[in-house]
C-alpha cells in the first residue's frame, strides 16, 4: 500500500508525479555494479550474507511465536496486494480469524475461560482444564473442600457473587460426595472437624451469595442447612430473616419468633452492659474517695507482687463508700508467733482499739495455760524502716496508723502479741527464731 503525503500549498499541479525522472548517465554507470549484486541477493537481503541481525527487545517474545494458529487461507484473502509487505506472524495469527473464532479459542484457555461446556476440542477434551481439575482435587476430602471454600471467600471479597456461589457449591459437593476419591487423612478426627467446618461455612456463605443475587428462597434453604449443623449460628438467623423480609412475609411465624428472641436478648444485653458500666463507674469513684481518705489521714499503704487471698475483705469506707465522712475499716490479722496461731478480723474500724477486739477474742480456745489476757499481752507493729513500734491496746487504730511511721501492706493490718518480730501474713517466729507455719487461723 502506498504512502499518502500532504502536498505544500505552493505545489505546482502541472507536474506529473508518476512520470519517472530521466536517468543520469553518470549515475547509471556508477549504480550498475550495485544493481548486479542486488539481483543476486537472497530474499532476506544483506543480513544473511554479512550476519547482520536486527536488535531484539529482550522483553518481547520471539517473532515466530504466535498467540493463535494462523489461518493461511484467510490470510491469502486479506493480502490482495502482492507488493504489500507481509504481516508479522503475531498480527497474522489474529487477523486471519474472526472475532467469534478468537473468542472460541480463548475460551479453551483456563485464564480466559468463561464457558466450561464449550471449553473442549472436537472430542470434548481440554488437557489444561483436566490438569487444573486434577490439582484442585489433590489432598484429602477436607483439604479439597477447604480449598474450594477459600476460593469462594476470595471471590466473595471481590463481590463476584456468581463465582463465589459456584465455589461454595463445589465445597458442599465434595463434603456430601458418597464416593471417597481423595487421599486418606492421617488424622481422622481432624479431618472430620475440617469437613464439618467447611460444610457449615459453605452453606452460610452461599446463603450470602444468594441473598446478594436476590435468590431469597435459596437463601432460606441454605440458612436452614447451616442451622441443622449449628443451631446457634447467628449469621444464619440474620440472613434468613433478611431474605424473608425481602419476600414480604412479615406474618411468617418462625420469623416472628426469631424477632421476639432477638428483641428479648437485646434488652438483656443492654441491661447487662448498663449494669457493668454503672459498677465500673461506682468502683472508680469508691477508689478515688478511698484514696483521698487515706491520704487525708496520712496512712501509708503498699502492695506486693503476691498479695494474700482475702476473698472480699479489703479496706473500705463505711457506711457509705462514696462519702469522705465515713470511717475506715481494715482487714487485720493478730499474730501469736510463740504458739503458731493467728486470728483474722475482717473489718477492724479505725475508731476501735485493739482491746475492743481482744475482749471477745480472749480467752483463746487453744490457750490452756491462760497466758493470753488483755492485761498480760503487749502488742507491736512493724514500722516502715523495719523496726517495731509498741501499739497501745486502748489507743484507736487510726492514731496508730496515722503519721506515716507504719504502713498497711496488701490492705491488711498486722498486729502481733508479745515481743515477736512481724513477718509475712503466712509465717511467724518460734522462740528460737525459726520459720513456722501458723497451725490455725481464727476468723472474726
Amino acid at each position: 500500500m502506498g504512502q499518502i503525503e500532504e502536498l505544500p500549498d505552493d505545489f505546482d499541479e502541472a507536474l506529473d508525479l508518476n512520470k519517472k525522472a530521466p536517468a543520469n548517465p553518470a549515475t547509471a554507470e556508477a549504480d550498475e555494479p550495485f544493481q548486479s549484486v542486488i539481483s543476486h541477493l537472497p530474499p532476506s537481503g544483506l543480513k544473511d550474507i554479512v550476519g547482520l541481525q536486527q536488535p531484539q527487545d529482550e522483553y518481547l517474545p520471539p517473532s515466530d511465536e504466535v498467540p493463535f494458529p494462523i489461518n493461511f487461507e484467510k490470510l491469502k484473502e486479506l493480502q490482495n496486494d502482492p507488493t504489500a509487505p507481509h504481516m508479522p506472524p503475531a498480527m497474522a495469527s489474529v487477523k486471519s480469524h474472526t472475532a467469534a473464532e478468537l473468542m472460541d479459542m480463548m475460551n479453551k484457555t483456563p485464564l480466559f475461560m468463561t464457558d466450561l461446556e464449550n471449553a473442549g476440542d472436537e472430542k470434548g477434551e481440554n488437557v489444561l482444564l483436566d490438569a487444573l481439575r486434577a490439582l484442585q482435587n489433590e489432598g484429602t476430602r477436607g483439604e479439597v473442600a477447604q480449598n474450594f471454600r477459600e476460593q469462594g471467600n476470595e471471590a466473595a471479597r471481590e463481590k463476584r457473587w456468581i463465582d463465589a456461589k459456584e465455589f461454595y457449591t463445589k465445597s458442599i459437593t465434595v463434603v456430601m460426595a458418597k464416593t471417597d476419591q481423595w487421599e486418606k487423612p492421617e488424622d481422622a478426627e481432624k479431618e472430620k472437624k475440617m469437613l464439618r467446618e467447611a460444610e457449615e461455612a459453605s452453606y452460610i456463605n452461599r446463603a450470602l451469595c444468594n441473598l446478594e443475587l436476590k435468590n431469597y428462597r435459596s437463601t432460606t434453604l441454605d440458612c436452614a442447612s447451616a442451622l441443622k449443623l449449628n443451631p446457634k449460628n447467628i449469621k444464619a438467623f440474620y440472613r434468613s430473616a433478611t431474605a424473608l423480609l425481602a419476600l414480604d412475609k412479615p406474618n411468617n411465624k418462625p420469623l416472628q419468633q426469631v424477632a421476639v428472641k432477638i428483641a428479648a436478648r437485646k434488652e438483656v444485653l443492654e441491661r447487662i452492659a448498663a449494669r457493668k458500666r454503672a459498677e465500673e463507674e461506682k468502683s472508680r469513684k469508691e477508689n478515688m474517695v478511698l484514696s483521698a481518705a487515706l491520704k487525708a489521714r496520712q496512712i501509708r499503704t503498699r502492695k506486693t507482687e503476691q498479695p494474700p487471698d482475702m476473698e472480699d475483705a479489703k479496706i473500705c469506707l463505711v457506711p457509705d463508700p462514696l462519702s469522705p465522712e465515713s470511717s475506715l475499716d481494715f482487714p487485720t490479722v493478730l499474730l501469736y508467733p510463740m504458739d503458731a496461731q493467728s486470728d483474722f478480723i475482717k473489718a477492724f474500724s479505725e475508731m476501735h482499739s485493739i482491746a475492743d477486739h481482744l475482749e471477745y477474742i480472749f480467752p483463746l480456745p487453744w490457750d490452756r495455760k491462760g497466758e493470753y489476757t488483755i492485761n498480760g499481752v503487749e502488742c507491736f507493729m512493724e514500722t516502715v524502716t523495719g523496726g517495731l513500734i509498741k501499739a497501745g491496746k486502748k489507743v484507736p487504730l487510726l492514731k496508730i496508723l496515722s503519721g506515716g511511721k507504719t504502713e498497711v501492706v496488701d490492705e491488711m493490718v498486722r498486729i502481733m502479741n508479745r515481743h515477736i518480730l512481724l513477718l509475712s501474713p503466712q509465717h511467724s517466729l518460734t522462740p528460737q527464731g525459726s520459720m513456722r507455719e501458723p497451725d490455725t487461723i481464727h476468723v472474726y
